[in-house]
């Protein structure tokens, strides 16, 4: 296991300050402010701290409030709003200087039998053609050194891996709305379905909204074309998997208008498995500068 996922998984696990009360830390991000896929990621530790283990995470429905400090601690609220034969499910409010900035909502079930079906996986390059994150990074001589390193430094816990550029490194030029991503931990994670689940849900908030950019050739928060943030986040997870094996991150934007980007996107497993849907709409805006 790499030290950046190791400090990863050190970040996730929180602090039990009294009964589904929890209290978590930050680490450093692209941006000024908590990142939001780890507020996410915490809530849902959080959450499934307070569940029976036979009950896995099938979905998670959440709104970004306020940005988060990334020098205060974060305390985590649980309210148990259901314990069912088959689902559970949680309320988490994210707390920073009294004030809610998170919150979250996620239910939990027992595993059963039932119809099945799903949308193929589509076409993609093997992940072990692909250039890794730093080298792709690394090739843009736009991109400014300390932008690069901070790039690198958040992301440094997971190997992922762009099918084609991504906004900040080709812009200017409108796109197709539409951009794929392999990834998975640098390093095997323990056999917790958990872990994994809370793992996917950390990485989704690094690259959903990236097609919103691209339908417009902006290359967003990394050379300041655009301002933005998450607003909302929505998971459904339908079938086992490991975020620790490669998993293909395929995205892309049905809508952007007021100020608003919307991104969706489908994660499957390398052998085609559908085992990830998830929503996200965010604050998207030109600099009035620009």
């Amino acid at each position: 296991m790499s030290e950046a996922l190791q400090s990863l998984l050190d970040l996730l696990d929180l602090e039990r300050i009294e009964e589904d009360i929890y209290r978590g830390h930050s680490r450093s991000a692209v941006v000024p402010r908590v990142f939001g896929g780890q507020v996410a990621a915490q809530a849902l530790v959080a959450a499934g701290r307070t569940v029976p283990e036979d009950r896995h995470a099938h979905s998670l429905h959440a709104y970004f409030l306020r940005p988060g400090d990334p020098g205060a601690p974060i305390v985590y609220n649980v309210d148990r709003l259901r314990d069912g034969r088959s689902f559970t499910t949680r309320r988490v409010v994210a707390v920073q200087h009294g004030k809610p900035i998170f919150t979250l909502s996620a239910s939990f079930q027992t595993y059963e039998e039932g119809l099945d079906h799903q949308a193929p996986m589509p076409s993609a390059p093997d992940p072990a053609t692909l250039p890794t994150g730093e080298e792709r990074l690394r090739s843009y001589p736009h991109l400014p050194a300390d932008t690069v390193e901070r790039f690198l430094e958040a992301r440094a816990a997971v190997d992922l891996r762009y099918v084609d550029d991504p906004p900040f490194g080709d812009f200017g030029t409108a796109r197709d709305p539409h951009s794929q991503v392999w990834f998975r931990t640098n390093g095997k994670l323990a056999d917790d379905p958990l872990l994994h689940v809370v793992l996917a849900t950390y990485v989704s908030d690094m690259t959903l909204l990236d097609s919103v950019l691209l339908a417009h050739g902006r290359g967003g928060w990394a050379v300041g074309d655009v301002v933005g943030a998450s607003l909302d986040h929505a998971m459904w997870f339908h079938r086992p998997f490991r975020a620790d094996e490669w998993l293909l991150y395929d995205q892309q934007s049905p809508s952007a208008s007021g100020g608003r980007g919307l991104g969706q996107a489908r994660i499957h497993t390398q052998d085609g498995r559908l085992a990830i849907s998830v929503i996200q709409e965010g604050v998207v805006r030109v600099p009035r500068e620009a």
